[in-house]
C-alpha cells in the first residue's frame, strides 16, 4: 500500500550513505569521514541512525526501534509526511483548525495546498464534514489530539474511525498525550499502514530545547522516512543530554501539572471578565475573555507572557495559558485579580 502512497521519486530514491552507514564496527583510527582528529567530544559525526537513543526511548515506551523515528523536533516529521506523500503544486492535505500553525506551514513550504475544516464551536470533531473535504488528490490527513490550542483530545474511537475509512496517511499529533487521560493511539500505529502518530520530547519531559520529536508508524514508513531526512540530523549533544534526562521520572511533575490545569480551570470562571474556560487534555488552558487584547498587554506589562489566539479561526476573544507551577500560576492569578478590579 505504501508504494501507491508515495511519490514516485520517493520510491526510487537511493539514500544517501553516510561513513557510518558504511563501517558501524567497533572503535578504530577513523579515516573515512574527513571529521577533525582532534578529541573534543563533538569532533566525530552523530550516529545518523540515533541506536542508543532509540533504543532508551523505545524501552520508555515500548516502542520496537524500526518503529520509532527521530527527528529535529516533530516539525521535522511533518515537514517528511509532505515530501514523503505530497506531489508539490498537485496533491492536497486535510486538517483541522484551529489547530497546530505548523502543519499550515510545511504544507506551503511544498507547495501544498491545505483544506481546513473548521471545528464546532465547542471544538468537537464532526467526521463527515472532515472526510468529505478530501477528493481524489487528497494524500494526508492530519489531527492533533489533544488539540492545540483548544485542549481537547478527541474521542479514540471516533479517531480510529477516520483512519478506517480514509484512503491516505493519517498523521495523529499527540504533542500532549502525557497529559490527557483519553488514551494514546502508539499501539495503533505500530500495526496499521495508513498511521503515524507524533510525540515529542519537548512537553512533559522537558527537553523543547533539545528539538527531539517522534513519528511512530509501520516500519516500511519509518524506513522511507530515514531515507528522506537529512543524514546528521540530531547532534550528539542533543541525543547525550536527552539519554541523561530521560532517567529522570516524570510522573509526579505530571501529576502536578493536571492539578494545577484543574485547579486554575476551576478558578478563572470566578473572574467578571472570563467567558469561558475550554476543557484541556493538555498541559494549558484556552481561555475566553471580554478584551484578549488589552488582557494580553496588561500580563504583558506586568511580565507574565500568554499566548494571544484571538485572531485565530474559532478563537476569538481567546488566550491560551500554560499551566506552570504553583508559584507561577499564583502570580498569574493575582495580576487577574488586579486586572479584575482595574
Amino acid at each position: 500500500m505504501i508504494e501507491k502512497l508515495l511519490r514516485p521519486n520517493i520510491a526510487a530514491l537511493t539514500p544517501y550513505s553516510t561513513a557510518r552507514d558504511e563501517y558501524s564496527g567497533p572503535i578504530g583510527v577513523f579515516l573515512d569521514a574527513n571529521e577533525s582528529p582532534y578529541d573534543n567530544g563533538c569532533n566525530r559525526y552523530p550516529d545518523p541512525h540515533q541506536a542508543r537513543l532509540k533504543a532508551r526511548i523505545g524501552a520508555l515506551k515500548g516502542i520496537p526501534a524500526e518503529n520509532l523515528f527521530l527527528g529535529n523536533g516533530s516539525d521535522e516529521a511533518i515537514d517528511l509526511v509532505f515530501r514523503l506523500f505530497c506531489e508539490p503544486g498537485r496533491d492536497n492535505a486535510v486538517a483541522i483548525a484551529p489547530s497546530y500553525g505548523m502543519y499550515t506551514v510545511a504544507a506551503a513550504i511544498n507547495d501544498i495546498a491545505v483544506r481546513q475544516v473548521l471545528l464546532e464551536e465547542d471544538f468537537s470533531l464532526d467526521t463527515e464534514k472532515l472526510l468529505a473535504a478530501a477528493d481524489d488528490r487528497t494524500k494526508v490527513l492530519f489531527l492533533c489530539s489533544p488539540n492545540n490550542p483548544s485542549g481537547n483530545a478527541f474521542p479514540k474511537e471516533q479517531l480510529l474511525g477516520i483512519i478506517r475509512r480514509f484512503p491516505g496517511i493519517v498523521v495523529i499529533d499527540e504533542a500532549y498525550i502525557d497529559f490527557s487521560d483519553k488514551g494514546s493511539l502508539v499501539e495503533e500505529a505500530l500495526a496499521r499502514e495508513n498511521l503515524i502518530v507524533l510525540q515529542t520530547l519537548s512537553k512533559a519531559r522537558a527537553m523543547a530545547g533539545l528539538r527531539i520529536g517522534l513519528a511512530i508508524s509501520n516500519p516500511e514508513i519509518i524506513q522511507y522516512m530515514s531515507m528522506v531526512k537529512y543524514p546528521y540530523n540530531l547532534s550528539v549533544a542533543a541525543m547525550e543530554k536527552a539519554l541523561a534526562l530521560l532517567e529522570k521520572p516524570i510522573d509526579e511533575e505530571v501529576a502536578i501539572l493536571k492539578l494545577e490545569r484543574e485547579r486554575l480551570a476551576a478558578l478563572l470562571p470566578e473572574l467578571p471578565f472570563v467567558r469561558t474556560v475550554f476543557p484541556s487534555d493538555a498541559n494549558f488552558l484556552l481561555v475566553r475573555v471580554s478584551d484578549a487584547d488589552g488582557l494580553y498587554r496588561f500580563l504583558l506589562d506586568r511580565g507574565i507572557i500568554v499566548r494571544n489566539r484571538n485572531r485565530v479561526a474559532g478563537c476569538a476573544g481567546c488566550l491560551r495559558m500554560t499551566v506552570g507551577i504553583p508559584a507561577e500560576n499564583d502570580a498569574l492569578l493575582n495580576a487577574l485579580k488586579e486586572y479584575a478590579l482595574s
